[in-house]
C-alpha cells in the first residue's frame, strides 16, 4: 500500500503516453528530443521551485501511507518528480490538443477555404 500514489501516478502518466501516441500530440508529433528537452526543462523548474518553496518554509512534506518515504531531498518526496512530469507532461498534451483544435476548427486561411 505504501507504493500506491506512485503506481497511481505511473498509471496516469501511461494513459497520457497512450492519448498522445493515439493523437500525435507531443512525444510522437514527430520531435520527441525536443519534446523530451521541454518536458526536462519544466521539470527542473518546477523542482527548483518546490526546493525555495521548502527553504523558505512555504512547503511541507505531508505524511501518508500511500507514499514510499523517500525523499529526494528534504521534505521532497520522490513522488513529487513523478508528479511534476505529469503536470508538464499533461500540459503539453493539452497545447498539443489545441494546436490540433484550432487547425481543424479554426477560422479558414484561404479563400477556397472559405467556400467551404
Amino acid at each position: 500500500m505504501a507504493a500506491l500514489y506512485l503506481l497511481f501516478l505511473l498509471a496516469s502518466i501511461g494513459c497520457m503516453m497512450l492519448l498522445d501516441h493515439r493523437f500525435q500530440l507531443f512525444f510522437f508529433s514527430g520531435a520527441p528530443l525536443r519534446a523530451a528537452a521541454v518536458l526536462v526543462a519544466g521539470l527542473a523548474f518546477f523542482l527548483v521551485w518546490d526546493l525555495f518553496g521548502i527553504g523558505l518554509d512555504i512547503f511541507y512534506r505531508g505524511e501518508t501511507q500511500f507514499m514510499l518515504g523517500l525523499e529526494l531531498a528534504p521534505h521532497l518526496p520522490l513522488e513529487e518528480a513523478f508528479f511534476l512530469a505529469f503536470l508538464c507532461y499533461l500540459t503539453m498534451v493539452l497545447f498539443g490538443l489545441l494546436k490540433v483544435a484550432a487547425a481543424r476548427f479554426g477560422r479558414p486561411h484561404t479563400q477556397a477555404e472559405a467556400q467551404r
